[in-house]
């Protein structure tokens, strides 16, 4: 089977466009023919930056016949996460909001032009799910090969600690260029690199030895002198109140500009500080002490902020020609940008799947 022109791919569930990119950072040559997402507001960005609005609406009312219609060659999902993650009701498939994707698994069964190639993206917990046993089962019913892999952005040298779950797929003829872990769940990013070498080392490096490859945080601000926010916004939109800081200074995750490690940007950030993402110390002088040393006068010294939307795109991967349109309130960019997924770590994972191997 010769590889076509031209793959065309599906996006599901398209947010603000983070598969998009990714996919056009692995540079595969691939054309988006429709995407799909629910959200009017992030489908506002997503056309700002890609000059297309995906199609608005719920998924479960797709039919096999409209899918078929694109003759897609690959599907790339990020369905909800709210169903497996470690805060929420766990219910699963059982959870309104993992519907839609289970709707467009059955769908696949009764096309007469099933995509040859599946990308899924979640968080960690979903491999524990009854829905990934579902999806892996329609898998191996329409002759799919799979790879799993848990995989976080500090495995490719960005400084953010945000480890996702991630499925890739392919339809035989179709196979992987490193087809000896094929039904395995990896987490090292080893063979990804497209050599024969398979060889896994049995243990996993631990965050305290990725950060020592990890870009430090300052390469990922946003600095006044290359066009970013002025000095004085900062202070009035981005730094913690005093009265947080005192009641949940014991809480926040605090990281400097020489740090090789931040924590996970949820949607809530800039809403709540604890648990939500790190808070960057950006007092002159300042010198890094452990958390558990710091009193709760020594944090209100530290002049303590909220990262920036475009600073938390940056660690996302996100190209610097990303931006939200004018509309977009503070909270919600940080929303959708807690929603999105890690371009450093999609696009090598794209391009190893839309490897062509026969």
């Amino acid at each position: 089977m010769d590889p076509p022109a031209s793959w065309r791919v599906l996006e599901f569930y398209s947010g603000i466009g983070g598969m998009r990119y990714s996919l056009m950072a692995s540079g595969v040559r691939a054309e988006v023919v429709e995407a799909f997402d629910i959200n009017d507001v992030a489908n506002d960005v997503y056309e700002l930056n890609f000059g297309h609005r995906p199609c608005q609406g719920n998924i479960q009312t797709l039919t096999a016949s409209d899918l078929d219609k694109y003759k897609a060659h690959a599907w790339l999902l990020s369905p909800p996460c709210q169903p497996y993650t470690r805060q929420g009701l766990q219910k699963h498939s059982a959870d309104a909001r993992a519907f839609s994707f289970i709707k467009i698994l059955n769908l696949m069964q009764n096309m007469s032009y099933p995509p040859q190639m599946l990308f899924v993206e979640n968080v960690v917990g979903f491999e524990v799910s009854d829905t990934h046993d579902q999806l892996l089962e329609v898998l191996s019913r329409l002759n799919f090969n799979t790879q799993e892999f848990i995989l976080s952005p500090l495995q490719f040298g960005v400084p953010y600690s945000r480890p996702r779950y991630f499925c890739l797929a392919k339809r035989k003829p179709l196979c992987f260029q490193n087809p000896s872990v094929n039904s395995k769940l990896l987490r090292t990013p080893m063979c990804l690199s497209l050599t024969n070498n398979t060889s896994q080392n049995g243990h996993d490096q631990n965050e305290e030895e990725l950060e020592l490859v990890c870009n430090p945080i300052r390469d990922f601000l946003v600095k006044e002198a290359d066009g970013g926010i002025p000095s004085e916004m900062i202070l009035e939109n981005y730094l913690v109140p005093l009265n947080l800081i005192e009641r949940w200074g014991n809480a926040m995750d605090i990281v400097y500009p020489e740090s090789k490690r931040c924590c996970c940007f949820t949607k809530s950030y800039y809403r709540y500080v604890k648990g939500t993402g790190s808070l960057l110390a950006t007092s002159e002088n300042l010198k890094q002490v452990p958390e558990e040393k710091l009193e709760i006068s020594s944090l209100k010294e530290l002049g303590l902020r909220f990262f920036t939307p475009r600073e938390v795109a940056n660690l996302h991967s996100f190209p610097t020609s990303f931006y939200f349109p004018d509309h977009i309130s503070l909270r919600q960019q940080y929303a959708m940008l807690g929603n999105s997924l890690s371009v450093a770590v999609v696009a090598p994972m794209l391009q190893y799947l839309f490897t062509e191997t026969l």
